[in-house]
């Protein structure tokens, strides 16, 4: 008998003896490098997703956004269920494992979780948190019969655990610098993790040209016989390109344009319709939230998981493009490049320091010394919480508490910024 108390001793201990990088930032712990005990693992399992065809997707930015658009179109066209895999979570790591139909999301449930690790209880020891998802998304895609699975990428993609399957198609959404010290220190060397999921005769999609990248991209296709297409080379449906479609999407935010434009691509190679109700509801459809999600009106008040340069440039643009007074509540991992990020901070803006739970987060003492040194102009207020409260909720109070109607507040910074808000 499932019992709410028996799921959470199983998951703490799940989460203490198997950390995951979200928690515990990457280590010879939480972070494996290599797919051989995830390849092993998965032929325990009874290697699952070959029951159904899959669809790959790795980048630096935006490929929860391209996942779950493609899982909610493949889902609308075809009336089918649609596996989908992504990561990080927000609230519930269970926010992973999820199928798409017609109607709506469903989650992985706590009793398919429990199932699931008790079933395989022996078989985990070595294993990371990731590794463990991920076998438990193939096996709960194949036990539940899904039509189809688009499976995210955790990290790079060469080494990544999902790199076991061969998939229907592979897609790179975009290249940009983060996770340097496990990925490599340019955009090419990043792009060569990225690529290492392409596989034989299996088409492979880049979002667009890029003078560093190309040339990466070509040669990893060529070396494994994979057809390379370039999204913005391929004739698309004019309908879905307008800048009136993209503003009725409910995923906001100028970047959804690229990932829109991937996804349009997929499609046409995968011989798929495009449904103009999958793309546009899609954060409804699929419950992605933490992309320029709006919280409230007035304030207004927004969201985002951005967190590397290339994703918070697109955001502070278009924040500033809002002309409104800005408040911004910020927080950010110790492993981000604060020294590139801080140039891109608005000048205008207030600031609200905040350190998300976890030993991952950057204390607001040197958030705030480092961020002075860097930008002495900028207006930083500090908000730290005793232990076991959350900075971010004192903080964002804050800047509500001072906010106009016509202010605008943005949260970001890191997932877990965005999700102690939600919360």
């Amino acid at each position: 008998m499932f019992s709410e108390e028996d799921y959470s001793r199983v998951i703490e201990e799940i989460f203490r003896r198997h950390p995951s990088v979200q928690v515990s930032g990457f280590n010879g712990r939480t972070y494996k490098a290599g797919i051989e005990s995830m390849s092993a693992f998965d032929h325990i399992l009874g290697q699952p997703w070959k029951a159904y065809p899959c669809i790959h997707i790795a980048g630096t930015n935006g490929k929860g956004s391209v996942s779950s658009l493609l899982a909610c179109n493949l889902a609308l066209t075809r009336a089918q269920a649609i596996g989908l895999y992504t990561s990080p979570h927000l609230l519930d790591f269970r926010e992973r494992i999820k199928i798409i139909t017609e109607s709506g999301y469903e989650m992985i449930s706590k009793e398919e979780v429990l199932q699931f690790l008790n079933r395989y209880e022996n078989d985990l020891a070595q294993l990371s948190f990731f590794e463990i998802t991920t076998g438990m998304a193939f096996w709960w895609f194949k036990r539940r019969k899904v039509d189809a699975a688009v499976i995210e990428t955790g990290l790079g993609g060469r080494l990544d655990s999902t790199n076991i399957i061969l998939p229907q198609l592979s897609t790179v959404t975009s290249i940009g610098l983060d996770h340097c010290a496990m990925l490599g220190s340019t955009r090419a060397e990043i792009a060569s993790e990225k690529a290492g999921i392409f596989k034989k005769d299996v088409p492979a999609l880049v979002w667009g040209h890029d003078a560093e990248c190309d040339p990466v991209f070509e040669s990893i296709a060529a070396q494994v016989g994979a057809p390379l297409h370039f999204a913005t080379e391929k004739k698309l449906p004019e309908q879905f390109l307008s800048p009136d479609f993209l503003a009725g999407m409910d995923l906001k935010g100028e970047y959804q344009a690229n990932n829109l434009l991937t996804v349009l691509a997929a499609l046409d190679i995968l011989g798929e319709e495009a449904s103009e109700r999958a793309l546009k509801h899609c954060a409804r459809i699929s419950g992605l939230r933490g992309r320029w999600e709006v919280l409230e009106n007035e304030p207004f008040i927004i969201c985002d998981i951005g967190h590397n340069p290339a994703a918070l440039e697109y955001n502070f643009r278009q924040l500033k493009a809002l002309g409104r007074p800005m408040r911004i509540v910020y927080g950010i991992m110790k492993d981000k490049a604060l020294e590139d990020i801080a140039p891109l901070l608005p000048a205008q803006a207030e600031y609200y320091l905040c350190a998300p739970r976890g030993s991952r987060s950057l204390g607001v003492p040197e958030l705030f010394s480092r961020l002075k040194a860097c930008r002495p102009e900028l207006k930083l207020h500090c908000f730290e919480a005793p232990e076991g409260l959350s900075g971010v909720k004192l903080a964002l109070e804050e800047a509500r508490r001072n906010a106009g109607p016509e202010d605008v507040i943005y949260i970001g910074g890191s997932n877990f910024v965005v999700a102690e808000a939600l919360e």
